[in-house]
């Protein structure tokens, strides 16, 4: 793997596995700060169903601190390769646990992953997210993304109407790649 950052100190980085499923789900549920209490719990596991331990482990990252006695994670990235654009890698979900933002952990989790992007040959990397989640736009566009062009805005910032269903708009993001 080329040009990944070097773990932050402390930590391990591996792909996950379908055992990590329930670990991952407790971060889905814990990270948030309660934002939309059990129903936007379920709705975050929701986005991140076993299938993708199943199915695009060597494309996704997990963090670990093997001094960590409760064996919960520091912070985990799902993303693949898209099947049906060959130039494209698409990030589907990436939590880091809210104790260890800021220390560099998410941007190693991208930079593996770009690497491993780069090395299959793709040019790209999308991912969303909404509009309202302006720590998310931020950190995306630190991490050297550009915000795609939208059909509406939503407070100022470029959307995509009814993305992810109706009334349900997404703030579209891609990063090229250099070779």
């Amino acid at each position: 793997m080329t040009n990944a950052r070097p773990a932050p100190e402390g930590l391990t980085f591996r792909h996950p596995v379908e055992d990590d499923y329930p670990r991952i789900q407790h971060g889905l549920t814990h990270w948030w700060g309660g934002l939309g209490g059990e129903a936007g719990a379920q709705q975050r596991r929701l986005l991140v169903p076993r299938l993708f331990l199943q199915h695009f482990t060597g494309t996704s990252w997990i963090a670990e601190d093997p001094d960590d006695t409760d064996g919960w994670l520091v912070a985990f990235l799902v993303g693949f390769l898209s099947q049906d654009h060959p130039d494209e890698a698409y990030i589907h979900f990436v939590g880091v646990d809210p104790e260890r933002k800021r220390g560099g952990v998410g941007a190693a989790l991208y930079e593996r992953f770009f690497a491993g992007a780069r090395e299959a040959g793709r040019t790209r990397v999308k991912c969303i997210t909404g509009p309202a989640n302006r720590d998310s736009i931020a950190y995306h566009t630190r991490m050297g993304f550009t915000i795609e062009k939208g059909d509406t805005e939503v407070d100022g910032v470029p959307v995509k109407s009814d993305y992810d269903g109706e009334g349900l708009p997404r703030v579209c993001f891609v990063r090229e790649l250099a070779p």
